[in-house]
C-alpha cells in the first residue's frame, strides 16, 4: 500500500485537546509524571539555564499553571471525572503540572516534566567533574553524561526516552476520561513540528546569542523516532480499551495510522531493518477489545527495536525521509530568540 506523505503524521482530528496539554489518567503505568520526592523545582535549573528559563516562561507549558484552573472546557471534564480541584488530583497532576512533596503544586509543565525529577543527577549534570566549566576533558565530560543518563535525566540525544516521554501525556491511556469525561483521546503531536517552536530553547552552547533549529540529521532522527513511539504509545492505548465506545476508536484508529506511516518509513529506510521488524509487530497486533495482553507485549517489542533504533544511527544517512518532515511552517508556537 502506498502511503502519501500526509500519512506520515497523525490525523487532524487529534488535534482536539481541552487545553494546552492533556490529562492523563489515574494509575496508568505509562502516564510520566516526575516522582514529586526527586523534584528540585524549576528555580535550580534556572540558577545556570536563565535564558532556557526565559523561553520556558513564553510557552505554553508555563501558563498551564495559570490557565488550566480557569479553563471551561477543563472544568467541565473535571465535573464528569468527579475532580474537585486540578491543583490536587492526580488525575490533572500527571501531566498538566509539576508537583513538589509533600503534595505541593509548585509549576505548571517544567524542567523536570521532560528531564525527569534532577533530585539525583542535578549535581551530576551541573558538576563539571569538580572543575570550571570549559576546563573537563573529553573523557570527563562523557563520564559526567553517562552518570547523569544513570541517575536518571533524560537528555536530548536519547531520542527514544525523549520521545516517549512526551507521547505518555499526549497519549491518553485511560478510557473513562475519554468516554465519560469527553477529554480528548490524544493531540496531534508530532515530535519535529513541536520541539522546534515554541518550546525550543537550544541555547547552552551558543550562550544565548541564538535559538537555532536542530540539524537536519537530527530532524530525521526526531521524525522517524517520533512515528516510532507513536505506535507504542497507541498500542498501549488502545490495550486499555474495554467498550465499543469514542475512546476505542480514537486509539484504534490512531494505532492504524502509526503503524502505517512506520511502513512507510520502513519502505524508504531499508538501510534501518528495525524499521521493518518494528512494522511487522505494529501490523501483527490485533487492534481490538480487552486484547491487553498481546497489545502491550507487541508495544514492549516496538520498543525494544525502537530503541535499538534509536541508539544505532545518527540520521546522516536518512535523507530520504526529509520530504516528509515538517518544514518551519508547521512548527508549533512562535520561536524565542
Amino acid at each position: 500500500m502506498t502511503i502519501k506523505p500526509t500519512n506520515l503524521v497523525a490525523p487532524v482530528w487529534l488535534a482536539r485537546i481541552a487545553t494546552v496539554m492533556l490529562l492523563a489518567g489515574i494509575g496508568v503505568s505509562v502516564a510520566r509524571a516526575a516522582d514529586p520526592e526527586l523534584v528540585v523545582g524549576p528555580n535550580a535549573c534556572a540558577e545556570c539555564h536563565k535564558k532556557e528559563a526565559t523561553i520556558w516562561q513564553r510557552t505554553h507549558h508555563f501558563t498551564t499553571f495559570r490557565d488550566l484552573p480557569n479553563n471551561k472546557d477543563a472544568d467541565a471534564i473535571a465535573e464528569k471525572m468527579g475532580v474537585k480541584r486540578l491543583k490536587s488530583e492526580s488525575l490533572c497532576l500527571n501531566c498538566h503540572f509539576t508537583t513538589q512533596a509533600p503534595d505541593k503544586v509548585i509549576a505548571g509543565i517544567s524542567c523536570e516534566s521532560c528531564h525527569s525529577g534532577a533530585k539525583d543527577w542535578v549535581k551530576v549534570h551541573s558538576g563539571f567533574s569538580g572543575k570550571k566549566e570549559g576546563q573537563e576533558t573529553k573523557a570527563e565530560i562523557a563520564e559526567r553524561w553517562e552518570k547523569s543518563e544513570a541517575a536518571g535525566m533524560i537528555r536530548p540525544t536519547n531520542y527514544y526516552a525523549l520521545a516517549k516521554n512526551c507521547l505518555t501525556c499526549h497519549v491518553v491511556p485511560n478510557e473513562k476520561l475519554v468516554n465519560v469525561g469527553g477529554h480528548a483521546a490524544g493531540s496531534s503531536f508530532e515530535l519535529v513540528s513541536w520541539s522546534q517552536g515554541e518550546i525550543r530553547h537550544n541555547v547552552w552552547f551558543n550562550k544565548g546569542a541564538s535559538n537555532p533549529e536542530a540539524s537536519q540529521a537530527r530532524k530525521r532522527m526526531l521524525f522517524v523516532v517520533g512515528r516510532v513511539v507513536e505506535l507504542e504509545a497507541a498500542l498501549i492505548g488502545v490495550s486499555k480499551a474495554t467498550a465499543k465506545d469514542t475512546y476505542a476508536l480514537k486509539m484504534a484508529t490512531r494505532a492504524d495510522v502509526a503503524r502505517k506511516a512506520v511502513a512507510a518509513l520502513a519502505n524508504v529506510l531499508p538501510n534501518a531493518p528495525e524499521l521493518k521488524a518494528i512494522a511487522d509487530v505494529g501490523q501483527g497486533a490485533g487492534l481490538k477489545l480487552n486484547n491487553e495482553a498481546e497489545l502491550v507485549a507487541a508495544a514492549g517489542k516496538v520498543s525494544e527495536l525502537g530503541q535499538k533504533f534509536s541508539k544505532g544511527y545518527d540520521g546522516s544517512g536518512f535523507a530520504a525521509v526529509d520530504q516528509y518532515i515538517p518544514g518551519a511552517d508547521k512548527y508549533k508556537g512562535q520561536v524565542s530568540n
